[in-house]
């Protein structure tokens, strides 16, 4: 993700903060905790222009007027505080990939949100020399086979570096690396899946993280904000004492089985793998910077997804 994408999401991260602040004061305390990543967003939302500013904030007033009809614990009447905060950045190599947490301390219930400005991409993991997938993804070591085969493209990567070469000087860079890194990623996550069968529900857990929360994207050309519910154990959704969601959010159901991986038709950078429930993923893979790395990045994009998995659009006032 580019410099100024990751500002324009940490500015929507701030507005949406600020948002939900004012709304939820109208009814209840409520306060934020403004940590060192609250004030990163604060800044980022100061360095962007006025017309962005003024999309950001409609599109942080429309996800949260429905995110108000989702959850009747944020606005149910109580004694306590509830607290607003910006979670840092590392929380995601935790595996926790909400941005903002909605927290009731007293009565121990907490959501999240994901933040996403103009795009929907879910992870950027990245393969090297040095990084054991499959241990981080789904908790199965890499195999010695995978370590052989990629081994000697992260060693061609690393004399290029000290060269200097940049990517598009490379000869062949897709036959060369993509191609076969790919099919050695493949390979492996079939090994892995035939020794364990844990291991579709593990990669989707991994992929999403470790808890329940809401997607929320500024679609800003279409003048939307969309909210994705990812209920996997479900715990978002949950009704006050006296008050049914408006809305009702079904648990979605975690893939069994890995039903084909392949290569994208025609494209020699990206993997598609296909899994029951409904759950679709592609992955691909991308230098980060021109110069050339012995590192590669994923970008992780749900190109299909269980039909329990509600999309919620959010037309701008």
């Amino acid at each position: 993700m580019s410099n100024k994408s990751n500002n324009q999401g940490r500015a929507f991260e701030f507005i949406t903060l600020i948002t939900l602040e004012k709304e939820i004061s109208k009814i209840r305390e409520a306060s934020i905790e403004k940590n060192s990543s609250y004030e990163a967003t604060k800044r980022a939302w100061e360095s962007i222009d006025k017309d962005l500013q003024l999309d950001l904030e409609k599109a942080a007033e429309a996800a949260v007027e429905s995110i108000f009809d989702l959850e009747p614990m944020i606005l149910e009447d109580g004694t306590d505080k509830l607290e607003l905060l910006i979670q840092q950045d590392s929380q995601g190599e935790k595996g926790d990939v909400r941005d903002i947490l909605i927290v009731r301390r007293n009565v121990q219930w907490e959501i999240g949100l994901s933040m996403k400005h103009n795009h929907f991409a879910v992870k950027h993991s990245r393969l090297s020399k040095t990084i054991d997938f499959g241990k981080k993804w789904f908790s199965i070591p890499c195999s010695q086979q995978y370590w052989d085969e990629v081994n000697p493209l992260f060693d061609y990567l690393a004399k290029e570096k000290t060269k200097g070469t940049k990517w598009r000087e490379l000869p062949d860079k897709e036959n060369d690396v993509y191609v076969p890194l790919l099919n050695s990623f493949k390979d492996e996550v079939e090994r892995s899946y035939e020794s364990n069968q844990e291991v579709p529900k593990r990669m989707v857990e991994y992929l999403l993280g470790e808890y329940d929360f809401y997607k929320v994207v500024s679609v800003d050309a279409r003048k939307i904000t969309q909210i994705f519910t990812f209920n996997l154990r479900g715990t978002l959704n949950q009704a006050t004492k006296t008050t049914q969601p408006e809305t009702s959010i079904p648990v979605a159901k975690l893939p069994t089985r890995i039903i084909k991986i392949d290569f994208k038709p025609n494209k020699k950078n990206t993997i598609e793998m296909f899994m029951d429930e409904g759950w679709q993923f592609s992955f691909r893979i991308h230098n980060a910077s021109s110069k050339v790395e012995p590192s590669l990045k994923f970008d992780v994009q749900i190109v299909g997804m269980p039909t329990t998995i509600i999309t919620i659009n959010c037309m701008w006032k």
